[in-house]
Parts: C-alpha cells; sequence; structure tokens
C-alpha cells in the first residue's frame, strides 16, 4: 500500500516568519519597472508639490508647497515658496540650499545633506530604485490611484549614514503614466513627511540656466559639515 500523507517532508511555518506574498511582492516590482521605463524616457520633468510633514508628538502637521524641475544628467531643483522661500540646487551629488532670508547658501554633498528634507535623492536616482533599495509591498496591500498597489521602499544596508534616519520610503504612482504621485517619508523619529506631485509637464525643454544658482553679492556661502561614518 502506497502510504499518502508525508509528514517528515512537511515544512512548517515558524509563527515568526510571516509567508512571503509572492503575487503581491512579484506586483510591486512590476510597478518599480514601468517606474524606471517612464523615468528612463524622460529628459526632463517640472511639477507642483504640497509637503505635509507630522511631527512626532504634534496633532498638526506643517505643510509647505512649491515646484521641482529635473533635467538629465543629474540636475535637478527644488524650491519652496508657501510658508517661506528656499532654494535647493542639486548637480549630480553637489547641493546648494539658499535661503533668502537668511542671506545665505548651504553648500555640500547629497549624500550627507538632504535625507530628510525633500525627497531629492529619490527623484533624482528614480531609474536605479532596485539598486538603492529593497522593494516590497506595503504592510496592509494598500493601493493607491487606479488600483495600483503602494510600494515599499527601504534602504539597502551601507548607505551613507544620514540615510539611516529613514526607515522606509512609502511611493504611490500616477495611474496610465507611472509618474510618481506621492512620496511619503517614513523617519526613524517617527515623523512622516509626504510629497504630492500635480501638474506634472514632462520634456518641456527645461533649460540649463534654470539649475544654475548665481549668488546676490550680499549672501554668505556656508560649507556644510561632513559627516564621518562608523
Amino acid at each position: 500500500m502506497l502510504v499518502t500523507g508525508m509528514p517528515a517532508l512537511a515544512q512548517p511555518v515558524k509563527p515568526d516568519e510571516p509567508a512571503i506574498d509572492l503575487q503581491a511582492l512579484q506586483e510591486v516590482q512590476e510597478v518599480v519597472k514601468k517606474i524606471q521605463a517612464r523615468y528612463e524616457k524622460t529628459k526632463d520633468l517640472q511639477a507642483s508639490f504640497t509637503q505635509k510633514t507630522r511631527i512626532e508628538g504634534f496633532a498638526t502637521p506643517v505643510i509647505s508647497t512649491g515646484h521641482f524641475y529635473i533635467k538629465k544628467p543629474g540636475r535637478l531643483r527644488w524650491d519652496y515658496i508657501e510658508p517661506a522661500t528656499e532654494e535647493i540646487y542639486v548637480n549630480k551629488d553637489d547641493v546648494k540650499m539658499y535661503v533668502p532670508e537668511h542671506k545665505q547658501v548651504l553648500v555640500g554633498k547629497l549624500t550627507y545633506m538632504a535625507a530628510s528634507q525633500a525627497p531629492l535623492q529619490l527623484l533624482q536616482g528614480v531609474a536605479k530604485l532596485d539598486e538603492e533599495f529593497d522593494i516590497e509591498p506595503v504592510a496592509t496591500k494598500e493601493r493607491g490611484a487606479g488600483g495600483i498597489p503602494l510600494v515599499s521602499l527601504t534602504p539597502k544596508q551601507g548607505r551613507a549614514e544620514p540615510e539611516r534616519a529613514i526607515q522606509k520610503i512609502v511611493i504611490e504612482v500616477q495611474p496610465k503614466t507611472y509618474f510618481l504621485k506621492t512620496i511619503a517619508l517614513h523617519e526613524v523619529s517617527g515623523n512622516v513627511a509626504t510629497f504630492e506631485f500635480s501638474e506634472l509637464k514632462p520634456n518641456s525643454g527645461l533649460k540649463d540656466e534654470l539649475f544654475d544658482f548665481k549668488a546676490p553679492a550680499d549672501v554668505e556661502i556656508v560649507r556644510a559639515p561632513v559627516l564621518s561614518r562608523p
């Protein structure tokens, strides 16, 4: 007689190891491929944004608005308009942050400066998300606009020190175009900064001059401190 049950070959699931939803994982990986394909075809991009920052311990979020501009290769400009004016210029890994009210421009490296202030590095490197992040579905399996699943990005091990302030990034895409619709930065501290994009205009022929910062005569140039790695 043949024995139909084979308990010796069973692979029990440990209670502390939740089963991986392979279908959900494959679905978000496909979303990331479509994001990357879209941005690879994009020579330049401009959009408006609204930033809502929820600070741990405070009930009311801080809301800011502005515009951003991207041009390949590696050029990005991020302008805050409300409630205060600030201009951020990125050329590959070089960053200049200009605050007119303070008559000061902070000069440094993107790797060390902008991890929690704006999703600059994510926008600039959107074509290589799978190299920079571990890609997973969100724990709730939540879906965004058009029923497309939200994607959770966790910075890979070995990232620069400031990146460790970021626990994870959750992104939502625009249906049909697969441009980014929202980016939510979840910090280890519990703070969450959510950026929502609108009025996207791809391939409009942005001029190089838009990305070149020319400091007024009365502006102080300050070098950002370089953080040492452990």
